[in-house]
């Protein structure tokens, strides 16, 4: 799996303003904007994010994601 795979099921998942993802194949990293995370604590936020991945994390395609999440309006705050 490559960054821009990993970041397009995230994408066909959930609506988001904004993804980066970054790794070596098996290691990720990934920041994501989204709506959906609002009035989400972090814990939410992240089986969110898990969800779109479904089977590919319990079958170690994606064996580790390392996350930041963030709503539009903190996303804007962090510029």
């Amino acid at each position: 799996m490559t960054a821009e795979q990993l970041q397009q099921l995230i994408a066909a998942g959930m609506a988001c303003e904004h993804i980066e993802v970054t790794g070596d194949g098996r290691h990720w990293s990934a920041v994501i904007v989204s709506a959906e995370f609002e009035g989400k604590r972090p814990i939410a936020r992240h089986q969110r994010v898990y969800a779109t991945l479904g089977d590919r994390m319990k079958t170690d395609e994606v064996h580790a994601l390392s996350m930041k999440t963030y709503t539009p309006a903190e996303w804007a705050a962090q510029a």
